[in-house]
C-alpha cells in the first residue's frame, strides 16, 4: 500500500491522481499557475477540493486541518514574530499536547541539528532569511508529520545558502519515513533531493517518473527549459536536442541537417563559456554559441536567423497517455 494516494480536485484550479510510498521525496515542478501550491494547500485542508486523501491507508477526505499530521514550510517562513526560534519549533508539539518542557526539548534538538541551537532565543526580525528558514523547516518537523510539504523552501535564499540548506535537507529527509512534496522551480532540486517528479501543467498532472527519466523526456516545455532542452510535439511522438547540438546561419542552410526552423532571436544570456540564445518562430528554441559567433552574425534582438539541427543529435520518445506539450 502507498504512504499517499490522492484523487483531488479543486474546482476550476486543480486535478491530479497520484500515488507516492513511504519514505518518498516528490518533487512537484511546473509553470507560475499550473496549481502547484494549490495542490500542496488542498493536501494540508487550507483549501477545498474535492476527491479522495489516504494517507497510510486512513482517509483524510474528511479529517479536520488541526487533525492532520502533516508540517508545513514556505518560502516565506510564516514563523510567529513574537514567538523565539525555540517556541516557534515548541509550538507544534505543545498543540498536539506535549509538555512544554518535552516540546522544549524537542524544539532544540531539531535546531541543533539544523545548525541553529544557538539562535533559539532570538526571534525572527533577528535571524537571516538562511537561519529562519532553518528554523522555519526544523518546525515543521518537529512535529513528526506523516506529510511533509515544502513550497518553494530555497527560492528566496541566496545560491550559497540555499546549497547549504539543501544539503541539510537531504540529510534529513534520507531518514524521514513520511512523504515529502516538494514544489521548485530548480532543476537541482529535483534531481538531487526527488525519488520522483509530478509534472504540473494548466492545473493538470501530465508527467509523472524518477527525476533523470523526466529529465531525458520531458513532456512539457516548462521541463524542457528547467534541464536545459529543445522539445517538439510532432504527432504522438515528441524531439529533443540540446542548445549546443544547433547551429544558427543567416540563410536558410544547405547542408545535411535535417531538421530546420526559421525565426528571431528574442534575448542573448551568457550561459558558461557560451551565449544562449532564444529564437521565437514557429517554436521557442535555445542555442547556445560561441561569443566569436554573436560578433560574426552580429546576433542581437530582432535579427532574422536559420537554425538547424542533425538527425543525428534529435532523441525521438514516445508521448505519454495524457501529456501535454
Amino acid at each position: 500500500m502507498s504512504a499517499l494516494e490522492l484523487s483531488l480536485t479543486v474546482p476550476g484550479r486543480v486535478q491530479a491522481t497520484a500515488v507516492a510510498g513511504r519514505g518518498q521525496v516528490v518533487a512537484v515542478i511546473g509553470p507560475n499557475g499550473a496549481g502547484k501550491s494549490t495542490l500542496l494547500r488542498a493536501v494540508a485542508g487550507l483549501v477545498p477540493a474535492v476527491g479522495e486523501l489516504r494517507v497510510d491507508g486512513t482517509s483524510w477526505a474528511s479529517l479536520p486541518v488541526r487533525e492532520r499530521p502533516v508540517g508545513m514550510a514556505f518560502q516565506d517562513q510564516l514563523l510567529f514574530p513574537h514567538l523565539t526560534a525555540i517556541e516557534n519549533v515548541a509550538f507544534g508539539p505543545r498543540t498536539a499536547g506535549v509538555s512544554r518542557g518535552a516540546a522544549r526539548r524537542t524544539a532544540q534538538d531539531w535546531l541543533d541539528r539544523f545548525g541553529v541551537g544557538d539562535l533559539a532565543r532570538r526571534k525572527p526580525r533577528q535571524l537571516s532569511g538562511g537561519q529562519a528558514q532553518r528554523v522555519s523547516i526544523a518546525r515543521a518537523l518537529a512535529t513528526e508529520p506523516r506529510l511533509l510539504l515544502l513550497d518553494e523552501p530555497f527560492s528566496a535564499l541566496d545560491v550559497g545558502v540555499a546549497s547549504s540548506l539543501r544539503v541539510e535537507l537531504a540529510r534529513h529527509l534520507a531518514s524521514y519515513d513520511g512523504v515529502t512534496l516538494l514544489v521548485t522551480h530548480d532543476a537541482i532540486d529535483a534531481l538531487t533531493l526527488a525519488d520522483v517528479v509530478w509534472v504540473l501543467d494548466d492545473g493538470k498532472l501530465v508527467q509523472v517518473g524518477p527525476p533523470r527519466e523526466v529529465a531525458a523526456s520531458p513532456l512539457t516545455r516548462h521541463v524542457a527549459r528547467l534541464v536545459g532542452l529543445n522539445v517538439l510535439a510532432e504527432g504522438d511522438r515528441f524531439l529533443s536536442f540540446s542548445p549546443s547540438e544547433v547551429t544558427v546561419s543567416p540563410a536558410e542552410p544547405t547542408g545535411s541537417a535535417r531538421h530546420r526552423w526559421p525565426g528571431t532571436v528574442t534575448s542573448l544570456a551568457p550561459h558558461g563559456d557560451a551565449v544562449r540564445l532564444l529564437v521565437s518562430g514557429e517554436h521557442e528554441l535555445l542555442a547556445d554559441v560561441t561569443q566569436a559567433a554573436v560578433a560574426e552574425l552580429e546576433l542581437a534582438p530582432g535579427r532574422a536567423v536559420w537554425l538547424s539541427v542533425k538527425e543525428t543529435a534529435v532523441r525521438s520518445y514516445a508521448a505519454e497517455p495524457g501529456s501535454r506539450s
